[in-house]
């Protein structure tokens, strides 16, 4: 998935393409201080990670099949290159996912099915009709979600943390949207009117889209409003989904779109 930090601004690509991590100075109290061995004694909170990566790996699935799918829309064989560089990293986040679950004996096909429809159902009702619409999806839906996931793990436990983080580095694909993005507006302003609407439309669906799937899993909606220790709290609900929404206007300046 995207990184957005490292989206935001298609200048710095050269300084992440070794993916380097600054290092976590963060002082962790409650579960975001423990092991995964210690804080999976609490049923409720394993439950709420067994969620949380089966959602995160059905994204990653999902993710690397739209990719395979966009490069057929590629206008070049060098852009085709790229999208199908950008498929196999997600499909190795992916694998990363399933393996984990795998080893806290936990079924992944188990683990994602709960979370397939509303995903399938986002990107049915979001199918770009374009190239361009494509590539504004990928980069706008992924870094929303990637925002979302970023959010969550900073209240999980070191294990699972270093995972998550993992699996949201950066593919390369907001560099390469902005890129191209930008391009197209610069050779046709018309461009940026349409692509910034369909921007518009895919935050709302993005937004609607993890606010069912959280609603409808127990275990993930009673971490985030505080019910297993070190969860948030409502009023933290609302400023993660100010910042969330903060960080989707930086990438559509960085598009060259108003937000």
């Amino acid at each position: 998935m995207e990184t957005p930090d490292n989206a935001a601004d298609p200048t710095d690509h050269a300084e992440h393409t070794d993916h380097a991590e600054p290092a976590d100075t963060t002082e962790h109290t409650g579960i975001a201080a423990q092991d995964w061995a210690t804080a999976s004694a609490q049923p409720q909170y394993r439950a709420a990670v067994v969620d949380l990566l089966g959602a995160l790996a059905y994204g990653e699935l999902a993710a690397f099949e739209r990719l395979a799918e966009d490069a057929k829309l590629a206008p070049t064989l060098g852009d085709k290159a790229e999208l199908a560089t950008m498929a196999t990293a997600e499909f190795h986040h992916f694998e990363r996912l399933r393996d984990r679950l795998a080893a806290i004996d936990v079924d992944p096909t188990a683990a994602m099915e709960p979370f397939a429809q509303a995903l399938d159902d986002f990107h049915r009702q979001t199918a770009p009709s374009d190239w361009l619409e494509g590539l504004v999806k990928a980069y706008v839906g992924d870094s929303i979600a990637s925002d979302f996931y970023r959010e969550v793990a900073a209240r999980l436990d070191s294990d699972t943390r270093a995972l998550v983080m993992a699996v949201l580095d950066d593919t390369g694909h907001g560099h390469f949207a902005v890129e191209k993005v930008t391009a197209a507006i610069e050779a046709d302003p018309r461009v940026g009117g349409r692509l910034a609407l369909w921007a518009r439309r895919l935050m709302g669906e993005a937004l609607s889209q993890a606010q069912r799937v959280v609603a409808e899993r127990d275990a993930l909606s009673t971490m985030l409003v505080g019910g297993v220790a070190d969860g948030f709290d409502l009023a933290a609900v609302g400023e993660m989904f100010t910042r969330i929404t903060k960080a989707h206007t930086q990438r559509m300046a960085a598009l060259g779109l108003a937000a």
